[in-house]
């Protein structure tokens, strides 16, 4: 059973008059008159004695049994300035009102909140709504902002990466003109080209150091992405299992009215009505309890989600501020050693084969004329490699001048630079010819 204990107030009443509370049961149903609920920044919210499910049993000395609410409600208001309230306080536990009902009506508002409503009017779904919810629109800033650091993270990221090869690029490029500028006879060819070098490793010294000033950087913008947001997060996500508790009870309370008020409309007794109305007034306390504490964790959330918006207006564009700085002056500095490097024009001395290059592509008959020399170039050695095989030529290596010799089924016959064969005609020749 419920424990109860009796207790009197005294509440001083508001401007308009009033005391903060709201009245059930009472005649003609309900043998007794109880607290509803406490009204915020009122006086019975003020005083903290009378809770919802209290039961008022006397107002000023004056008993109010048998009487209705309204009627109370008038003795109430009859009384100016003060009123001394005698009550029957309901110790009532908790956890003997979250029934398996208010989980699964709990469950049902999470996945509600994140429906359409006229989806959830389609499938009948009856819930309470929190109006003007402002966290929801927070929340969707919240993850607007997280996708935006996410991205920003990346491009940074990417950025730092492609710096970083670019300053190897440098000193390979550095490495590759302090080799000239060393083995160059000409003094003032020499002198440029070390210059150069030089100037590619300032560049590489350069990169190096804006990486270790961006580094710090990336580091604070992803302790804001990876450690800020997701513990926001968390907080908010206590907030909604709060919230959806407490919207759970007021849906609760609102189907136990229904469910009185039809009873009433067809003058029928409810036992629990006519017994005192105990599980709603334990209902009622579990709602005010649920109710404190939704506004706490809100409060909390909204503090928190207040002091994430500031350091994303003022951190975050003091970090982008110092990383533009970074790169600008990185790109001045490189831009300064550059400019200095007047070493055009160059006077340099070249062999006559310098640009000269052996390929090692074989022609394809475009010069005739060539091949032809080439091929007679090599005649010497094809006839030395048919002496190798007694006389007995298999296959006549001494092509005639002009394009590589073709059987009649289109197969070339390539030859190295050596005269070796590179192919075969046809499978098993070379086994033959003794050139294996």
């Amino acid at each position: 059973g419920m424990t109860v204990t009796s207790g009197c107030v005294t509440l001083t009443k508001d401007a308009q008059n009033l005391v903060g509370i709201s009245i059930g049961g009472g005649a003609p149903y309900c043998p007794c008159l109880y607290v509803v609920q406490v009204f915020d920044s009122t006086p019975a919210s003020e005083d903290a004695t009378l809770q919802a499910g209290d039961e008022i049993t006397a107002v000023n000395g004056i008993a109010l049994k048998g009487k209705s609410k309204v009627e109370a409600a008038r003795l109430i208001q009859s009384f100016k300035d003060k009123v001394v309230i005698n009550f029957n306080k309901l110790h009532a536990d908790p956890k003997q009102g979250k029934t398996l009902d208010i989980v699964l009506k709990k469950a049902k508002h999470r996945v509600v909140e994140f429906m359409e409503s006229s989806t959830a009017d389609a499938l009948g779904l009856s819930r309470a709504i929190l109006v003007n919810d402002g966290l929801v629109k927070k929340f969707d800033e919240l993850n607007k902002t997280a996708t935006m650091f996410s991205g920003m993270m990346a491009h940074a990221k990417n950025l730092l990466r492609a710096i970083y090869e670019l300053s190897r690029i440098y000193a390979g490029l550095a490495d590759v003109f302090s080799e000239i500028g060393v083995k160059e006879p000409m003094l003032r060819t020499s002198e440029a080209f070390t210059q150069f070098g030089t100037t590619h490793r300032s560049m590489e010294r350069f990169s190096i150091e804006m990486l270790k000033k961006i580094k710090p950087i990336i580091a604070d913008l992803s302790t804001f992405l990876r450690k800020v947001i997701p513990d926001t997060r968390l907080t908010i996500k206590k907030y909604l299992d709060v919230k959806f508790e407490y919207l759970s009870y007021c849906l609760k309370v609102k189907e136990m009215d229904d469910e009185e008020y039809s009873f009433a409309l067809v003058h029928e007794p409810l036992y629990r009505v006519e017994t005192g109305n105990y599980e709603y007034r334990l209902i009622l306390r579990c709602r005010q309890d649920a109710r404190t504490r939704f506004a706490k964790m809100r409060s909390d959330v909204l503090v928190k989600l207040e002091l994430l918006d500031n350091k994303h207006v003022q951190d975050t564009v003091k970090q982008l501020q110092r990383f533009i700085d970074a790169m600008a002056a990185y790109h001045d500095q490189c831009y300064g050693v550059m400019k200095q490097a007047k070493i055009f024009p160059l006077e340099v001395d070249l062999d006559r084969t310098a640009f000269t290059y052996d390929t090692g592509i074989i022609n394809t008959g475009e010069d005739e004329l060539e091949v032809g020399e080439e091929t007679n170039e090599r005649g010497e050695h094809v006839q030395t490699m048919d002496d190798l095989t007694d006389d007995f030529q298999l296959i006549d290596l001494s092509a005639p001048t002009g394009a590589p010799s073709q059987d009649t089924h289109g197969d070339v016959l390539l030859l190295d630079d050596n005269g070796d064969l590179q192919g075969q005609l046809c499978p098993g020749v070379q086994d033959l010819v003794g050139l294996n």
